[in-house]
């Protein structure tokens, strides 16, 4: 089962980890004293030295080292432009880019779309022959030691080039007061494209609800590994997230709760049209989920004609799944499918909505069957592909349907006859790629029913052969869901994503063949104090070696 009953206790409720991610650092700082005079002096020399151009994570597709490097200074200018005329993304880049580096070099960095052959250059050319290879998401980094040379043919590939260009600076870079520097990246070319065109994180806002500012904090640490999809679980038995104005009572009253039964909350449409819009500006596309038939208690409460004896239940603030099912039989609950999805589609720019579909247990198989015959497409109707938990492929999948893998082997039988009649597939095995389940038995925060997920566990497998007897072609993508029955906070969140999330995001970014545990360990140890600078409050793996200064 994906979300088995969890035993909750308030004090785990209310556990604050926000130091945890300095941990490492002071267990570090504690080691270090005991340092050799040549070995302290060897880390400070490193420390000042500009990082491999394959240091960082995701790992890129290819890598030409070069001698030398070249240096950011106060006179440096991010310079942006395009061959077809339109520089208006490249400057949206341009300017995020010019946020992130001038609070801690104290650099102008002012962005202009004057030519030169120095400084920063963001360059869309969407027509060159060298480009178009690189695909929607691709880019091409090139540092001399006149010029930092980004290339791609759209703004995404510009933003995932800035990723990368982020981590070859020194960590102090994500300070928001001025650091000391230099401001030095290592010469050679980078060539980098995605393995996957889907690569996302899900959060659930339906067990404990998060506020905007809290998903647009969570946006910005998954656009730091190139994850390109935010998928929003906004509906469940404890709470209805989002305003639907044909039936008002599934926020204001279904989403007035949470698990513990604190007061919950719902995003306006005002709220959500929000998230999206950020979420674009950090290249990501946002796939809403309304779960049914089952998960529906919230929508169950606030509507007594959406069951089937016409009875509201009661608002539910615990943890079971499986109880709570839409009544199939009913026309009223097509009409209430149709106004929400419709609704929502208008809502959402992006291709894709969630039908959820899982752990519908108080639904028999042929109502579950009969209700996805139906729902599916409504979803076509406004436009969107649906996109359902794996257990969809028991029914009857709608052709261009993606179904979401949760389970634990790869072995059911019924996701590869699908994935073999055409159903594209999301990888989310669950002792894999749910950032809700614990390191350990001694992890304060988290479930354990799929087993503890360490960060090696997390890392170690691949998409392309996890689902057994599945074509590899199937495999659109991989996705690391987090469930929020044990978590209230931000750095709660982070707790349980850091360092896990990157391990993900590495799977759907870069090639199988740079597939290796012992290099990732390694560059993914660099990324700590990066962390630590962006306030980041992640686990202190034992299993990665963290600088000891």
């Amino acid at each position: 089962m994906r979300r088995r009953r969890a035993r909750l206790l308030c004090s785990l409720l209310l556990t604050v980890v926000a130091g945890a991610g300095t941990a490492a650092s002071s267990a570090s700082a504690s080691s270090a004293s005991f340092a050799s005079p040549s070995h302290a002096a060897g880390v400070a020399q490193a420390a000042t030295a500009p990082a491999p151009l394959d240091r960082v994570v995701p790992a890129p597709a290819s890598v030409r080292p070069a001698a030398g490097s070249y240096t950011i200074r106060s006179n440096t200018r991010i310079r942006v432009s395009a061959s077809d005329g339109s520089a208006r993304p490249a400057r949206r880049v341009g300017d995020y880019l010019a946020k992130v580096l001038r609070p801690s070099t104290g650099f102008s960095l002012p962005v202009t779309a004057r030519s030169g052959g120095d400084g920063i250059r963001l360059r869309l050319l969407p027509q060159a022959a060298g480009v178009r290879k690189l695909g929607a998401e691709g880019y091409r980094l090139e540092v001399t030691g006149r010029a930092i040379t980004l290339s791609a043919r759209g703004s995404a590939g510009l933003f995932h080039g800035v990723q990368t260009l982020r981590q070859l600076l020194p960590a102090s870079v994500e300070r928001t007061t001025r650091q000391p520097g230099p401001w030095r990246v290592s010469r050679g070319t980078i060539t980098d494209v995605p393995r996957y065109a889907w690569r996302g994180a899900m959060l659930d806002v339906s067990r404990h609800f998060f506020s905007v500012d809290q998903v647009k904090r969570y946006i910005d640490q998954l656009a730091l590994y190139k994850l390109n999809k935010l998928h929003l679980h906004l509906s469940d038995d404890q709470g209805w997230r989002i305003a639907i104005d044909s039936w008002p009572r599934l926020a204001t009253y279904g989403g007035s709760t949470q698990v513990g039964g604190g007061p919950g909350g719902y995003y306006t449409k005002a709220d959500y049209r929000e998230i999206v819009r950020y979420a674009a500006s950090r290249e990501l596309t946002v796939v809403p989920e309304i779960d049914m038939p089952g998960h529906t208690n919230a929508a169950l409460a606030s509507y007594a004609r959406l069951n089937c004896d016409s009875v509201a239940q009661p608002l539910y603030t615990g943890t079971d799944v499986g109880f709570s099912s839409l009544c199939a039989p009913k026309e009223v609950t097509y009409d209430f499918v149709d106004d929400v999805i419709r609704e929502l589609a208008a809502l959402t720019p992006g291709r894709y909505l969630h039908i959820g579909g899982d752990e519908a247990h108080s639904t028999s198989h042929e109502d579950y069957a009969a209700f996805m015959d139906r729902v599916q497409p409504v979803v076509a109707k406004y436009g969107k592909t649906v996109v359902g938990w794996h257990q969809l492929t028991g029914a009857r999948p709608a052709k261009g349907a993606i179904a979401q893998y949760w389970g634990l082997n790869g072995n059911e039988k019924e996701v590869a006859e699908a994935a073999k009649a055409g159903t594209r597939l999301v990888l989310s095995p669950a002792n894999r790629a749910y950032l809700d389940m614990k390191y350990d038995a001694d992890t304060p925060l988290g479930l354990s029913w799929a087993g503890y997920v360490e960060a090696k566990q997390s890392y170690d497998w691949d998409p392309a052969t996890y689902i057994k007897d599945a074509p590899a072609s199937s495999v659109l993508g991989v996705e690391a869901p987090l469930w929020s029955e044990t978590l209230l906070t931000s750095p709660q969140l982070e707790y349980m994503a850091f360092p896990r999330l990157p391990g993900i995001a590495e799977l759907g970014w870069s090639p199988a063949r740079t597939h290796d545990w012992s290099d990732y360990r390694v560059r993914l140890a660099a990324q700590g104090p990066r962390w630590d600078a962006l306030r980041i409050a992640y686990y202190p793996s034992p299993q990665i070696p963290w600088p000891t200064d």
